[in-house]
């Protein structure tokens, strides 16, 4: 047993040594026997070591033999047992192998600085730099290094590289290196002789610079000589304006003797004195204006010693004659009107495209601030006096919303915010007594509240303070309508016509705006989404002005604006040509105006009152049917248009029954049902309990007006029809169902598409729709509020009617506002699902009572380096991104834009990129450098987005509402 084991390696495999130097002749040889034996000669260091050796020469072939994975562990396995001098000698072991001098630099230095390092290598350089490692092709072959070298010799890129493609600029490079017709000076000697060649000609050098020298003697010559004349032949300075001390003083005066009259390829011609020049510069109010009008006009206005020394002294640097004494002097231009614009009215584009000449606009955001108004309007009129300050913006009776986030009221007012931009703005208004004021295109003379802001701006101002009285009814027609002359208190103020609208804008378009605002913003909508893309880069005034002239021009509203008179004759003529079958209707309808005209002309013949003449051509605005004879007799005025508009909103809906529920009801009836009769029901039944309702108010108000007088009461008359608003009610709340019906029968029902095609817009549905007519009472409950406000104006707090009139307002004040919630609840759900639909894989929006407060369009940036102070640090766009900020978290996107093929247009998509809750989010502005502008930081609680808009006003809007959101949510988790 023994010699088995000595022949033959115990523990150890035979198959495990094959292909070592495993000798069984030499095992033999040992004394010891002890080759792969565990046991450790202490006591004999001879065989100590050797066998330390066979050990260590076996566990390297193995080491050889192992992966990169197995190596790595057995030195840390190897590290782990090593003692604090045993490491610091491995230390010391590594630093000798690789030594720290011999780094390599690029892979210690940021790669920003290594690629400076090589910016200063040359071409030839940077190739075999590219072969020392594949760090440094990486490095070597960038396109920053190549792009600035290629461009310089005019070598640019036929493509766009891809965002994944390497080495682009490099291969060009090369290529057109290598295509190049280059010769050597050898070759170039051979071919042109230029090569150590001793020329006789002047070089291109020295020619230039002899021909310099003749130049500058021709010049020192010439310059001699026209001194020379200019002593003989010049004119004594101002001799004929200057007093005889004046002149000598004048002639001790040194004198170059040159003039510009001196020089024939500087001649001054003499300018007109209408000139354009000329008057800009008396706009604009230059120091120099006066002085250099009266010189030109030296011979016509020898007035005052100082006005002489000007002229004089302008008279030697005129080389054309004096101009005649017969020239008219020149007066400044009047001053100019202000018209401050919301761009949140509905088509003021069409607004902007009647402007007239001497009326400055300013166009601005209804996001902004008051200090952005206020820089902006100081901008336009670049610090002249503007006569009259007016001011367009939605509004109601008693109060304006100037802006998104600040309405001006009786209460808002004296803030500190308000009072300054009020005192500020109107600084640059002329005073009350040289005719400046302010005029608000806003009905606040209709309200009490109203009346006391304008008392109080005016106060605060110290000017003329204007606005409509709001007795015309419909759209914006109640700047149309009488406006009160700044001297409005309760229950008295004089009025007078719209001739205050009309001084900043032209007649015709402030017609056509008035009545078509709301229909014209469907078509503005259109073309901003098709022309806006291509007028991003000019103003949004700008781009307003230019869409409203193309509406303008493409709609021809001057043509459909016809008088007052006209429309009503050609109303009742085409009435009176359908109630009868007529083979001519043109001679019929010619027949009917004809008398309709003559029996007009009687009636104001009876009339007899060539006083009221003036006042009926002033009215033509107006849509009150006739104007009150005294002051007192305002709220008859009001009374009577309110019965107007009540007739004309009887009529509409009379129209709905008429044209769409009997023609319905008589089909179902007769088998031949176009409608259902529940869908019928959901649609026209509430328009028939409403119409019942406001029958019996329109006879209990007529019955009123027939008796009219100074104690006549209506208010009892509205407190009847307030207790039933209940009808009302179940409308607005089943309006949304109701226009949901008619579009899903309209989808659905062939039949019912054609009869609304032969139903909707013809003259007895007043040329408007079926939904168009079904909102009527919504607007009829605004008119209500305008025409009450008007009525408790103009009625004395003693007055028998006043308690009525109070109690009715309110109860309609608080109707409004439940019309308004649901109209803002209705626009919230639609923006909701319409950004469900735009964002592709975005999760669903819809939790909770989730709100969309903003969107923003924007840039998405990437810094190189983070470690680079935000002063040096460049930025470069990763992708476009859309921000949808709501009340409860912020939604990021990416924004794609896709160009229609052939075509200008393009249309953008949204891809869900992420979201981040509002109570977690951070938001950091970064300051403005050469290198980024307009950018800010998005910071989560995972990632940071560095993001930057277009403009300067849309980042700090979106900031601001941003903040306000972050703000509110905080308080809200709190």
């Amino acid at each position: 047993m023994e010699t088995k084991l000595n022949s033959a390696p115990h523990s150890v495999k035979q198959w495990q040594l094959g292909g070592t130097d495993y000798d069984p002749q030499r095992v033999r040889s040992l004394r010891s026997g002890t080759r792969f034996s565990t046991w450790t000669p202490l006591n004999d260091k001879a065989s100590n070591l050797q066998l330390f050796e066979e050990r260590m020469n076996l566990v390297l072939h193995w080491f050889d033999l192992w992966t990169d994975r197995q190596r790595k562990h057995l030195l840390q396995s190897l590290l782990v047992r090593c003692t604090r001098s045993q490491i610091k000698y491995c230390r010391d072991l590594l630093i000798e192998t690789v030594p720290v001098t011999q780094v390599d630099f690029t892979a210690v230095l940021p790669r920003f600085l290594s690629l400076y390092v090589m910016s200063f290598l040359s071409p030839r350089d940077l190739c075999s730099a590219a072969q020392v490692s594949w760090h440094w092709r990486v490095l070597a072959e960038q396109d920053c290094l190549w792009a600035g070298r290629c461009i310089r010799r005019g070598w640019f890129l036929p493509y766009t590289p891809g965002e994944k493609e390497f080495g682009a600029w490099k291969n060009h490079y090369v290529s057109c290196v290598s295509t190049l017709d280059w010769l050597t000076p050898r070759e170039a000697t051979e071919q042109y002789g230029t090569l150590n060649q001793q020329s006789m000609e002047p070089t291109e050098e020295e020619e230039e610079r002899r021909k310099e020298r003749r130049i500058r003697q021709m010049i020192r010559e010439k310059l001699q000589e026209e001194k020379r004349l200019s002593l003989r032949t010049r004119r004594a300075w101002s001799s004929h304006t200057k007093p005889d001390g004046a002149r000598s003083a004048q002639t001790r005066r040194p004198s170059s003797g040159l003039t510009l009259s001196s020089w024939p390829s500087l001649s001054w011609p003499p300018r007109a004195v209408g000139s354009s020049s000329l008057c800009l510069s008396l706009d604009r109010g230059e120091p120099g204006t006066e002085a250099l009008n009266m010189g030109r006009l030296r011979g016509s206005i020898p007035t005052s010693n100082r006005l002489n020394k000007a002229s004089g002294a302008l008279s030697s640097f005129t080389s054309g004659p004096a101009l005649p004494h017969t020239v008219p002097p020149i007066h400044p231009p009047s001053p100019a009107l202000l018209l401050l614009v919301s761009d949140k009215i509905p088509a003021y584009e069409l607004l902007l495209s009647g402007v007239k000449a001497g009326v400055i606009v300013v166009l601005y955001d209804h996001r902004g601030t008051l200090s952005a108004l206020l820089t902006q309007a100081e901008r336009a009129i670049s610090g002249q006096r503007v006569q009259r300050l007016g001011l367009l913006a939605p509004g109601r009776t008693e109060e304006m919303h100037l802006l998104h986030s600040r309405s001006l009221s009786e209460r808002t007012l004296l803030t500190p915010n308000h009072r300054e931009f009020w005192e500020k703005l109107c600084g640059w208004v002329a005073p009350a007594e040289e005719g400046g004021g302010i005029d608000i295109f806003s009905p606040l003379a209709a309200s009490a509240s109203g009346v006391a802001l304008i008392q109080t701006l005016s106060t605060l101002t110290g000017l003329e303070v204007r606005a409509p009285t709001g007795l015309a009814t419909g759209s914006f027609q109640n700047i149309l309508s009488e406006w009160s002359d700044g001297s409005v208190c309760s229950g008295v103020s004089n009025l007078q016509p719209a001739a205050p609208a009309l001084q900043f804008v032209c007649e015709i378009v402030l017609q056509g705006w008035c009545r078509q605002a709301q229909w014209m913003e469907e078509a503005l909508e259109e073309l901003r989404g098709c022309l806006g893309p291509q007028l991003q880069r000019v103003s949004l005034q700008a781009r307003g002005r230019a869409l409203g002239h193309f509406l303008w021009e493409t709609t021809c509203l001057e043509e459909l604006c016809v008088s007052r008179d006209l429309n009503e004759a050609l109303t009742e003529g085409l009435t009176a040509l359908t109630r009868q079958e007529e083979s001519r209707p043109l001679e019929f309808l010619a027949v009917f105006l004809t008398r309709w005209c003559e029996e007009k002309d009687g009636e104001e013949s009876r009339v007899g009152d060539e006083s009221v003449a003036p006042l009926i051509s002033q009215k033509c605005l107006s849509r009150t049917p006739e104007l009150p004879q005294t002051v007192l007799d305002w709220r008859g005025a009001v009374a009577r248009e309110l019965h107007h508009s009540e007739c004309v909103y009887l009529g509409r809906l009379a129209a709905v029954l008429k044209v769409y529920q009997e023609p319905l009801t008589a089909a179902l009836n007769s088998n031949r049902a176009i409608l259902s009769y529940a869908d019928i029901h959901i649609v026209l039944s509430p328009v028939t309990q409403i119409l019942e309702l406001n029958r019996v108010f329109h006879t209990d108000l007529e019955a009123r007006l027939q008796q009219w007088g100074a104690e006549q009461c209506v208010g009892d008359v509205f407190v009847k029809l307030c207790s039933k608003l209940r009808v009302y009610t179940n409308y607005l709340n089943n309006y949304t169902t109701a226009l949901c019906t008619i579009d899903k029968c309209r989808e659905t029902k062939p039949s019912f598409r054609a009869f609304l095609k032969r139903a909707d817009r013809t003259l007895a549905t007043h040329m408007l729709s079926l939904q168009e007519l079904l909102l009527c009472p919504v607007w009829r409950i605004h008119e209500y509020v305008t025409l009450l406000q008007a009525l408790s104006v103009h009625t004395h707090p003693d007055h028998p009617d006043h308690t009525h009139l109070s109690s009715a307002l309110n109860t309609l004040l608080r109707f409004r506002e439940f019309t308004q919630k649901l109209k803002r609840n209705s626009e919230r759900d639609r923006l909701m699902e319409e950004t469900q639909q735009m964002i592709q894989g975005c999760p669903d929006l819809s939790e909770g009572n989730r709100q969309l407060v903003i969107t923003q369009d924007a840039a998405l940036l990437r810094s190189p380096d983070e470690q680079i102070p935000d002063s040096l640090r460049t930025y470069e766009q990763v992708a476009d991104v859309g921000l949808f900020l709501f009340n409860d978290a912020l939604v990021l996107t990416r924004r794609n834009v896709h160009h229609t093929p052939f075509t200008l247009a393009h249309r953008c998509t949204h891809t869900f990129l992420a979201s981040v809750a509002l109570s977690s989010l951070a938001v950091r502005e970064i300051t403005h450098t050469r290198y980024v502008s307009h950018a800010f930081v998005l910071e989560g609680p995972c990632r940071s987005w560095v993001c930057a808009t277009e403009r300067e006003e849309e980042r700090e809007h979106f900031l601001s509402v941003l903040r306000s959101a972050i703000t509110s949510a905080l308080t809200g988790h709190q």
